[in-house]
């Protein structure tokens, strides 16, 4: 698969995903999904990586522990670039202590990522004054430039 055409499938993917109820550790299209399990789905109904396995995490693990074990799951299949996020490259933000919430670039500044209180949704980055003061990168990929 190309780079455009994995680019593709995961835009497809993450649309196909709007609308699902925010739900912590799920991953059931329609039914509930947090943000890395949204990221999970999408790159994997893409294509692009194998099925990530479920991690036990509590749902304020970020708040007590310094441990980066959202960061360490994205970077076994995305590395971070410095560069303006493209279509389907993945955002990162601090939340507490650790990196812990994820986001799927739509059209930057457009992004789809699932929250707390709404599900997964569009956002636009430059109308959430709290994901841009928690932005911590852009990560794409592996072999993706």
């Amino acid at each position: 698969m190309t780079e455009a055409e994995g680019r593709s499938a995961v835009l497809h993917a993450a649309q196909s995903w709007l609308g699902t109820p925010y739900h912590h550790r799920a991953r059931v299209k329609g039914a509930g999904v947090d943000c890395g399990q949204l990221i999970a789905a999408v790159f994997h109904e893409a294509g692009l990586i194998d099925e990530v396995e479920e991690m036990l995490y509590p749902r304020d693990w970020m708040f007590h522990r310094s441990e980066e074990r959202f960061l360490h799951t994205v970077e076994r299949y995305a590395v971070k670039v410095n560069r303006l996020p493209k279509p389907a490259d993945i955002l990162l933000f601090q939340v507490g202590r650790t990196l812990s919430h994820g986001a799927i670039v739509l059209d930057y500044p457009t992004i789809i990522h699932a929250r707390a209180e709404h599900g997964v949704i569009h956002s636009n980055m430059d109308q959430e004054p709290d994901l841009q003061d928690h932005l911590r990168g852009v990560w794409t990929c592996r072999g993706w430039t």
